[in-house]
This record gives C-alpha cells, sequence and structure tokens, in this order.
C-alpha cells in the first residue's frame, strides 16, 4: 500500500500542510518539527511527487557543491574547475562543508528545496547511497570521488572517480618492489561505511597477500580519536604511533597527501630521515606535496579533468540527458620520498 502525505501527517503529529512544507522548503518549519518528519519520511521510505519541485528546479539556476572533508586541499582543485564553469554558463555555485556524522545525500535533499537547486554535485563521502533517497532528491546528481553500490540503478545520478582500491595497491606494490615488507598504513576506521580511504586500505591489504607478506595490524594506525579532515596533525599523531609500535618499520603508505605530509614531519622530529630511514608514498597528487623535501611519491589523481567531466555531465543531465560514469587512471609519481633497500 502506498503511503500517503496524510500518513506521514498522522505519523508525525502535524498537519498536511507542515509536511508540505517540508517537502518543498517553503514557510517556516521549527528545525524539532522538521526533524521529525523528515525522520518517518524516511522510516516509511516516503517519495513525494517530485514533478512540481522538479518544474521550480528546472526554472532555477542554482548548483550546489557538498563537500566531505572541504579542507582536504585535493578538492580545492575540483571546486576552483566547477566554480569557473558554472560562472561561465550563467549558474550559480553554493559550496557547503558536510560534517562528518551528517549524510550528506540527506542534506542534498533537504538542500534542493530550500536554496532551489537545478543540480547538486557531491565530493567526498561513503559509497552507501539508495536508489530510494536519489529519487527522493529528485534533481539530477553527480558523485564525485564516489559512486554508489552497484546495486543502484545508473540511470539515477552520474559519477567520476578512480578505482581507489586498485590505485591503493598499486602504492602498496611500488613499496613492495623496493624490498620493503615491513609498511605500515595511515587509516581512517571510524566509519563502517564503504570510502575511499577503505577501499585503498583493502588496495594495501590485497598487495600484501599476494606478494606473500602477511598483514600486521599492529603496522594500521588507528585514528579514532583524530578525524582524517584534521589533515596533517592526524598523519603527524599516527606516524609516532606507528613508529612506536614497530620500530623496524621501513614505509608507510598514507591513504591521504595530507596525512603523507604530516607524517614526514613526525619522521624528522624523531630524528628521522625521508627516504633514508622510512620511506613515504602518499594519495591524491596536492601541490603541496611536490613543494615538500623531499618532494612526496604519490598516487596523482587527475583532479582537474574529474572536476571538468563532473560538471560537464551535470550540464548534460540538466538539459535533458543521460547520466554517464567514469573511472579514470591514476599516476605513481615518484619524487624521491621512497628508496630501495634491496
Amino acid at each position: 500500500m502506498r503511503v500517503t502525505i496524510k500518513d506521514i501527517a498522522r505519523e508525525s503529529g502535524v498537519g498536511i500542510s507542515t509536511v508540505s512544507r517540508v517537502i518543498n522548503n517553503t514557510g517556516y518549519v521549527s528545525n524539532e518539527v522538521r526533524q521529525r518528519v523528515m525522520k518517518v519520511m524516511k522510516d516509511y521510505n516516503y517519495v513525494p511527487n517530485s514533478s512540481a519541485r522538479n518544474l521550480k528546479a528546472n526554472s532555477s539556476k542554482n548548483i550546489a557543491i557538498l563537500v566531505k572533508g572541504i579542507t582536504n586541499p585535493f578538492f580545492h582543485t575540483m571546486i576552483r574547475v566547477i566554480e569557473e564553469k558554472t560562472s561561465l554558463r550563467g549558474y550559480s555555485l553554493i559550496i557547503q562543508n558536510v560534517d562528518d556524522h551528517v549524510d550528506e545525500l540527506d542534506l542534498a535533499i533537504q538542500e534542493a528545496g530550500s536554496r532551489n537547486l537545478c543540480g547538486v554535485i557531491l565530493i567526498g563521502g561513503t559509497f552507501g547511497y539508495s536508489a530510494q533517497r536519489f529519487r527522493q532528491l529528485g534533481i539530477p546528481c553527480v558523485l564525485l570521488t564516489v559512486s554508489a553500490d552497484s546495486s543502484i540503478p545508473l540511470d539515477l545520478y552520474s559519477s567520476v572517480k578512480v578505482d581507489d582500491e586498485k590505485e591503493g595497491f598499486r602504492a602498496t606494490e611500488y613499496l613492495i618492489s623496493l624490498g620493503h615488507k615491513k609498511i605500515g598504513f595511515i587509516y581512517d576506521p571510524t566509519s563502517d561505511s564503504l570510502t575511499p580511504n577503505r577501499l585503498r586500505f583493502m588496495g594495501y591489504q590485497r598487495a600484501l597477500e599476494e606478494h606473500g607478506i602477511t598483514f600486521n595490524p599492529s603496522l594500521v594506525a588507528d585514528n579514532t580519536n583524530a578525524p582524517f579532515y584534521s589533515g596533517y596533525l592526524t598523519g603527524f599523531n599516527a606516524m609516532k604511533q606507528l613508529y612506536s609500535r614497530n620500530p623496524d618499520m621501513t614505509a608507510v603508505f598514507a591513504f591521504a597527501d595530507v596525512l603523507a605530509l604530516g607524517a614526514a614531519k613526525a619522521v624528522f622530529s624523531m630524528g628521522l630521515k625521508v627516504p633514508d630511514d622510512i620511506s613515504i608514498v602518499g594519495f591524491d597528487g596536492i601541490d603541496a606535496g611536490e613543494f615538500y623535501n623531499p618532494a612526496l611519491d604519490t598516487i596523482c589523481q587527475p583532479a582537474s579533468q574529474m572536476a571538468l567531466s563532473g560538471i560537464e555531465f551535470l550540464f548534460e543531465m540538466l538539459q535533458g540527458g543521460p547520466s554517464r560514469h567514469i573511472v579514470y587512471d591514476a599516476v605513481l609519481t615518484k619524487r624521491g620520498s621512497c628508496r630501495s633497500i634491496l
């Protein structure tokens, strides 16, 4: 039996007009009531009729970028490209950070009405989206650096990403090829959701297994008390934690460059040298890695090209075109922070 707006109003203890205001983000509704109505809608998998909302969105030229971890410099390159392209097309761009504990797609659904959006780009986040939530969003959506689960129909969204598991394998295998066997991994295991960093960790584990190296949990930094988006400091503390447990460790793979650079600083603070004592490889290819001494070896993602594809895919969807999906190859860039111990 199909759930109606009357059912949502009854279960929420409010009037139909209040539910309508929540759905369409019109008029005043207290935050407490809004959250209660949204919870009932989610519990009942209620999908509002989106035709009226789409008519409103189609007359809008507002695009939003919702970023999970806006302090990560890697995302800044992407945002600059998207800003330029939206401005040239005569669209307004809204940029908003998404807190760690907030579901970015839920926030997009709320923002779509309150900001009168015609499209949205989600940067960062997880792979744990549902078809029902995409349908409830009701406007074109592009996932940048992530995608949805394989069970989600591809026509509900567009996506641009790299194969994080494959690239994590590549980074680890690079260190193994240099003779390293005691390889640490700087990780953020605070979420149970599938994320890019979890996929890179899976690549790390697979590389060890395929090369006959036993996985050692003590070589994995557990940053449960230091969220990734503290960036450099997290990498600094993680490296100290790893080295105190594994003084025979010769290399570290950090799942993001900001962590790798923080880790390198920690190495120097302990009276050691990179790469003489510990080799370090990062992931992303941010500019700061090039100017560090020694410059950082990294898995370099094509940030500008990925962002360009993301905004072009969104414009195509806004014009009635189909969704599109692309997986870019990253490049292992060798700059001097890793050495052979063979």
